[in-house]
Order: structure tokens, then C-alpha cells, then sequence
């Protein structure tokens, strides 16, 4: 049999698709194979996917401190089929784990949307664990670098005077009974990374950033997060939840320094 012999056209571009010089930075994909699967999710088969859940990223950040991000879930939340969790990982950031999201069927939807720090030219993956102990991943390429040392600014008084102020804001004027209800938490805090630098003082200023997230329908648990220093600063979360009355929504941080702060709003279907 004689052998085949590619058209040269092919073999270059094979050559050049397969050659991580050729990529765009930050595109390799070897940390995420080789070290952080492992380390954040040891043993587990996680299958790649658009069938549980899609993440939303600009490619090209406008501000690397502040670049939007959404994770939309393919199915409603119900008792038998619903997503417990969702945890973003953003590979060449100093942190890579950036934040995890726990979910009940009482969330309505799983859907999750924020505003993160990206360090360098990076994917971004959203992994769901879903109620049967399965995950799925989906993944976005964003070209954004220097978002976690970037300046903390010139009114870091201003903003420490402020911190801990929280607000819920509704799409629409009242709460829908039954429904999944869209709903932002809105949080004053610096979230300072640990990398930034005073740009008055010119000193690096410690780490002082929201870590835990706990947001509650008379008691009952509506959302569940762990942060890290890739939430931007002033922290705002977009998520949904289902009332079934008239009751009272509850947030409830901390940071890592040990702050602790609670704000409430009347819902009134």
C-alpha cells in the first residue's frame, strides 16, 4: 500500500493548531490538566458540555478589575433534577479558585452572575455539580490582564466607611409568588486582593476581601457562596429564588478578616 501524503496546506495549519506558540497567551491549557483539576476536584470525571450549564465572558475585557460574567443553567430547578453547586475557577489567576455557589431547588434556577479580577490572558470555567453527584464544565477564553494588583484607587476611606452596606434589588417592582424571581445583592466592601497597591501610600495594602456569602427566604437557604479575591470589588450577585409568600430576604457576609455584617429586605408578593 502506498502511503498517503497530506496537501502541504493541511499539514501547516494541523502544525500550527497543535503548537502552543502559536495559541494566544494564557490559551494553554496545561494547568488546568495537569495540576488544578486534580487539586480542586481529585478523582472526579468531569465531562465538558453545554447540556447543564453556559458561562457568559466578554473576550476582550474592557476593565480586567471589573469583567462581567454569567452562568446560565439549561433546566429549572426542581426537587428531582436540580444543580447543588457551581464553582468558577479561573486558571492563571494568583488564586484560581475564585468562588463556589451552593444551590436548593428553592433557588428556582442556578443561574449565578458577578463582576471578577482577571490577572492574565485566562480561561474561566464553571463547573456544576449537580443532585446526582455528576459534573459538567463550561469554560470561556477571556483576554484580560493585571485585574488583581490593580490600583485600589484614591478613596479607600471613603470606601472602608461604607463597607458592610447592603442592598437587594428586584427586575421588576414586587416578587412573583410561585415564580423564579430574578434578584441582585449588592455589597459595599473594597474586596482589597493583597496585590494592589495604595496609590496614596504607595504600600501594598493586606487582604481584606469578602469570603462568605449566605442569603436566606425566612430561614430557609436561597444561596450559598465562598469568594475569594477574584470578586471584583463592591461584590454583586445576580441570582433567582422562589417565594411562595410574603416574607423576608436575609444576607448575611463576612470577610476574611473577620467582619460580619447583615442587611434585610420586607418581600411582598
Amino acid at each position: 500500500m502506498q502511503p498517503t501524503h497530506l496537501p502541504l496546506t493541511l499539514v501547516l495549519i494541523a502544525l500550527t493548531l497543535g503548537s502552543p506558540a502559536i495559541r494566544a497567551e494564557g490559551e494553554d491549557e496545561t494547568a488546568w490538566n495537569t495540576v488544578l483539576k486534580e487539586k480542586l476536584f481529585p478523582g472526579k470525571t468531569i465531562a465538558e458540555d453545554q447540556d447543564t450549564i453556559a458561562i457568559t465572558a466578554p473576550y476582550r475585557a474592557e476593565d480586567p478589575a471589573l469583567v462581567p460574567i454569567q452562568v446560565t443553567s439549561r433546566f429549572p430547578q426542581s426537587q428531582d433534577r436540580y444543580i447543588r453547586n457551581i464553582t468558577l475557577v479561573i486558571d492563571n489567576n494568583p488564586v484560581p479558585f475564585s468562588a463556589s455557589f451552593d444551590f436548593t431547588p428553592a433557588s428556582g434556577r442556578a443561574d449565578i452572575a458577578t463582576r471578577m479580577r482577571f490577572n492574565a490572558y485566562t480561561h474561566i470555567r464553571a463547573i456544576a455539580e449537580t443532585n446526582d453527584g455528576k459534573l459538567h464544565m463550561a469554560k470561556a477564553f477571556v483576554k484580560a490582564s493585571g485585574g488583581c494588583s490593580a490600583p485600589i484607587g484614591t478613596d479607600l476611606e471613603a470606601a472602608m466607611a461604607r463597607m458592610g452596606k447592603m442592598k437587594f434589588k428586584f427586575d421588576g417592582d414586587k416578587a412573583t409568588l410561585s415564580q423564579p424571581n430574578a434578584v441582585q445583592l449588592l455589597v459595599s466592601h473594597p474586596n482589597i486582593t493583597g496585590l494592589q497597591m495604595d496609590q496614596i501610600s504607595r504600600m501594598v495594602k493586606p487582604a481584606h476581601f469578602v469570603n462568605q456569602v449566605k442569603v436566606s427566604f425566612d430561614g430557609q437557604p436561597v444561596l450559598t457562596a465562598r469568594t475569594d479575591i477574584a470578586i471584583s470589588a463592591d461584590p454583586n450577585f445576580r441570582f433567582y429564588f422562589v417565594p411562595d409568600r410574603a416574607g423576608e430576604l436575609k444576607a448575611e457576609i463576612t470577610d476574611n478578616l473577620g467582619g460580619q455584617f447583615v442587611s434585610t429586605q420586607a418581600v411582598a408578593p
